[in-house]
C-alpha cells in the first residue's frame, strides 16, 4: 500500500514564505504610529503662523497692558514709575470711572434685552407668518449692520439734529413741539439716544441669525402643537425658543461682548461722552485718560477692568443660560 505524503521540506519552505518576517511585522506595526506623527507634524506646521499672529498680535499686547497698569507714563516720555496697585486704588474714588461703568452696564442690559427680544420677535414672525415683502423687510433690516459704524453715527447725528433734524422734524410737522429735544445735549436722555443708534445697527443681524436657526425646526411639530390647542405664543416658548436656545446662548455672550466696542465708537464719534461726561462709557474713558490726558498706564488700569469686566459677564452670562439641548 502506497502512502501519498507532501515532502517535509517543501512544507516548511511555503509555511516560511507565507509567514511574515518577524522585521516586516514591526515595520507595519510602526507605520500607523509614523503617520500620526507625520500628521500632526502637518498640523502643527499649518497652526504655526497663526499662533505666532496670535501670540504677537494678541496675547503680548495683552499681557502688556497687565504689565502697564502698573505704572504711572505720560506714553510719551522715557521715565516709567512703578506704583504697584496704586492706579486701580485711585480707581475707585474716580467719579468719573463710576459714571463710566454705570453707563456701560445701562447701556449693555437695555440694547441687549432690546435687541434680543426684538430679534426674536421679528425672527418668528417672518418665519412662521407669511407676510408679503418679507425678503424686503429683511434685506432693509439688514443694512444698517452692513454699513460703517462711523457711518451709522453720522446719519443718527442727523437724524437728533436739533434744529435740522429728522426727529425734531417730525415732531414739527405732527404738531408735537413740546415734545422736541436735544437729543444728543439733554444728560437724562443722550444715552438712550446712543441705545437706539445701538439697536438699530444691530437687530437685522441677529433677526436673520434666528430666522436660520428657526427654518430647521421641523414643520411637524408646529401641527401637532396646532391639533392640541396650543396659541402662537405657547408655540413660540414651548417649541421654538427651546429648541434655538443653544444659538441664542451662544450669540447672547456675542453680542455683548461686541456691544461694549461698539458703544465705544458711537459715543466717541457722536457725543464724544458728552455733555458733561453723561454719555462717557468705559472704553471712551480709557481712551480719554490714555491718549488725551497723558496717564498712559491710568488708562490701561481701567482697559485691565474691562477685560475683567468683560470675561466676567461672559461667564455670568454662559452660566446663567447653560441648558441640557433639545433634539428633533
Amino acid at each position: 500500500m502506497t502512502t501519498l505524503s507532501t515532502p517535509p521540506h517543501d512544507s516548511a519552505d511555503r509555511t516560511a514564505r507565507s509567514a511574515p518576517s518577524p522585521r516586516g511585522s514591526r515595520r507595519g506595526a510602526r507605520s500607523p504610529v509614523r503617520r500620526r506623527r507625520g500628521d500632526l507634524r502637518f498640523v502643527l506646521a499649518c497652526l504655526l503662523p497663526a499662533l505666532v499672529l496670535f501670540a504677537v498680535f494678541m496675547v503680548y499686547p495683552t499681557m502688556n497692558v497687565f504689565r502697564m497698569s502698573l505704572y504711572t507714563w505720560s506714553g510719551f516720555s522715557p521715565d516709567m514709575k512703578f506704583v504697584g496697585l496704586d492706579n486701580f486704588r485711585h480707581l475707585i474714588d474716580d467719579d468719573q470711572f463710576v459714571r463710566a461703568f454705570q453707563n456701560t452696564v445701562a447701556l449693555l442690559v437695555v440694547v441687549t434685552v432690546v435687541t434680543m427680544g426684538m430679534g426674536l420677535f421679528l425672527a418668528a414672525i417672518m418665519t412662521r407668518q407669511k407676510l408679503r415683502g418679507r425678503n424686503l423687510l429683511r434685506f432693509v433690516l439688514y443694512i444698517p449692520n452692513i454699513l460703517s459704524v462711523v457711518v451709522i453715527a453720522a446719519i443718527f447725528s442727523a437724524v437728533y439734529d436739533q434744529k435740522n433734524g429728522l426727529l425734531n422734524g417730525t415732531l414739527r410737522l405732527l404738531s408735537l413741539d413740546g415734545w422736541q429735544q436735544v437729543w444728543l445735549g439733554n444728560q437724562k436722555i443722550v444715552l438712550y439716544s446712543v441705545a437706539i443708534a445701538m439697536v438699530w445697527q444691530s437687530l437685522g443681524y441677529y433677526m436673520v441669525l434666528y430666522m436660520s436657526s428657526m427654518a430647521g425646526i421641523p414643520e411637524e411639530l408646529y401641527e401637532a402643537a396646532s391639533l392640541d390647542g396650543a396659541s402662537v405664543t405657547r408655540q413660540f416658548f414651548s417649541i421654538t425658543l427651546p429648541l434655538i436656545w443653544q444659538n441664542l446662548r451662544t450669540s447672547l455672550t456675542f453680542f455683548i461682548m461686541s456691544a461694549v466696542n461698539l458703544s465705544f465708537v458711537l459715543v466717541r464719534a457722536m457725543t464724544g461722552g458728552g455733555p458733561d461726561s453723561s454719555s462717557e462709557v468705559l472704553l471712551s474713558y480709557m481712551y480719554k485718560q490714555a491718549y488725551t490726558n497723558s496717564s498712559y498706564g491710568y488708562g490701561m488700569a481701567i482697559g485691565v477692568v474691562i477685560f475683567a469686566f468683560s470675561f466676567l459677564v461672559s461667564l455670568l452670562v454662559s452660566r446663567a443660560t447653560r441648558r441640557e439641548p433639545l433634539q428633533f
